[in-house]
């Protein structure tokens, strides 16, 4: 295999290089440096990420199986943005008595799972599709369960690990069932092959649609999420909450967009149905929580019925949609989530009325909580009400007006229940407060990229400029 062949596997190649430095690092280094592991791996996954926007060119390997695009290296990289946030997060957790002597493996898995989106994102045929979705789901169950000393933790990783244990015999029911109607594996040649809607296919394209469903916590495949997201780390909760989402979130818009275009009656219905329930059964739980981690899943079940709505749209615009909304949702969610993440390790609070009064002591984190939930809700002019904008203008120019109204109807629903953390933090009294919280510089160095993404992704239209020309090339 020469040079330029390894060279489209880079992005791959330089994260497996990470993971085995890591591995290799906490095997012969002394326990009193393993602590500087850490920053090493932060440092080099830097690197990486940076790499990725160099260009390069792409191509295939494996017969097929694997092929690079520069609009498939632009969605690794907002995964990797994504991942270098969730590690800044981190930093302060990973410190924590009975974690500090595991740091090294949550970084080790964490790694790993990121690598199966890449395999996944980059699949050719269904059956590195799967791989890539094996690698990336199972050890996403051990992240859950880290915390083991927690038995609500170990039901979090059981939890997952059995739902997604069924999500992968419909995905793989779904598969088999395409190979027996077109009799391949491959994308390509299953596009071609197959040009008529069958039985056949509309059977294995529900099994497929229902595995992916589970993924991306879509109504009525959502009720594992809330307990999971729960009982998990909250770092945790937030790499499944966005890192996950958003590789499952491509790799439907490409199966969609390439792989089944010839079954468009069959599938944007069934996408019109999901995105209206997923929109509605998830604001109207989020309404419901007190738990800011449960509070959290809700809105991301009901973000997920959000970007459903760019899967309508079938050509290049609806795909730069879904990219775009997804890099906002990360910057928007994992600012929540750094907020979440600096008061639970500092006073273990998790609750909703936990935060009343915090604006009296600690006005910085509750800025950044508010304009993180003013991005999810689409409040201008933060960079949520774009991602939101585009949302609605893909399904309305493929003529879906009313699902639109009702997306905008979901949307005033989700600033209410967001606006109720925003006036327990600023209008709620409370005698005794929180007491002042001092982050660390990593989380800080999150949350102040967080901001600034949130700010600058919206105002500065040459980044979806930048993702439309990408995709363009598709």
């Amino acid at each position: 295999m020469t040079y330029s062949l390894l060279s489209i596997m880079r992005q791959e190649l330089g994260l497996i290089v990470i993971t085995l430095l890591v591995l290799f690092l906490d095997l012969f280094v002394r326990e009193t440096n393993k602590q500087k592991v850490y920053i090493i791996t932060l440092i080099l996954f830097g690197i990486h990420t940076l790499a990725g926007f160099f260009p390069f060119e792409g191509g295939t390997l494996f017969g097929g199986m694997f092929h690079t695009t520069p609009m498939h290296i632009l969605m690794k990289n907002v995964l990797n943005i994504g991942v270098f946030l969730v590690l800044l997060m981190s930093a302060s957790w990973l410190i924590m008595p009975r974690i500090s002597d595991k740091r090294n493996e949550f970084l080790m898995i964490l790694l790993t799972t990121l690598s199966g989106m890449y395999f996944m994102i980059s699949a050719g045929d269904f059956l590195m599709f799967y791989i890539g979705l094996e690698i990336a789901s199972i050890p996403m169950a051990v992240l859950a369960a880290f915390e083991k000393f927690k038995s609500r933790s170990e039901e979090a990783g059981i939890k997952f690990l059995l739902n997604s244990a069924l999500s992968t015999g419909f995905l793989l029911f779904g598969l088999s069932l395409f190979y027996a109607a077109g009799g391949t594996l491959y994308f390509d040649d299953f596009s071609h092959s197959i040009s008529q809607p069958s039985p056949l296919v509309a059977l294995a394209l529900t099994f497929l649609l229902s595995g992916l469903a589970f993924k991306l916590s879509l109504v009525p495949f959502h009720f594992w999420t809330a307990d999971v997201y729960e009982g998990s780390p909250m770092v945790v909760t937030s790499y499944f909450s966005v890192i996950s989402k958003g590789s499952v979130a491509f790799v439907l818009g490409i199966l969609l967009f390439k792989v089944f275009p010839a079954f468009i009656g069959l599938w944007q219905f069934v996408i019109y149905a999901l995105a209206i329930a997923t929109m509605l059964i998830g604001n109207l739980f989020a309404l419901r929580q007190k738990n800011i981690k449960r509070f959290l899943a809700f809105s991301s079940i009901a973000q997920a019925g959000f970007i459903l709505l760019g899967l309508l749209q079938t050509d290049t615009f609806g795909i730069t949609v879904i990219i775009y909304f997804v890099l906002i949702y990360i910057l928007s969610n994992l600012a929540a989530f750094g907020v979440a993440q600096a008061i639970s390790v500092a006073t273990g609070k998790e609750n909703i009325e936990d935060y009343n009064g915090l604006y009296k002591t600690n006005p910085s984190l509750s800025l950044i909580m508010m304009l993180a939930l003013f991005s999810l809700s689409g409040i201008p002019p933060v960079a949520g009400f774009f991602s939101k904008f585009f949302l609605f203008t893909a399904a309305a120019k493929a003529g879906y007006y009313r699902l639109v109204f009702i997306a905008v109807v979901n949307t005033t629903i989700a600033l209410y229940y967001y606006l109720l953390v925003v006036k327990a933090m600023f209008i709620n009294p409370n005698p005794n407060p929180l007491p002042p919280i001092r982050s660390d510089n990593y989380l800080r160095s999150a949350l102040f990229i967080t901001v600034v993404g949130i700010f600058l992704a919206g105002i500065l239209s040459p980044v979806f400029e930048y993702m439309q020309a990408i995709v363009d090339k598709f």
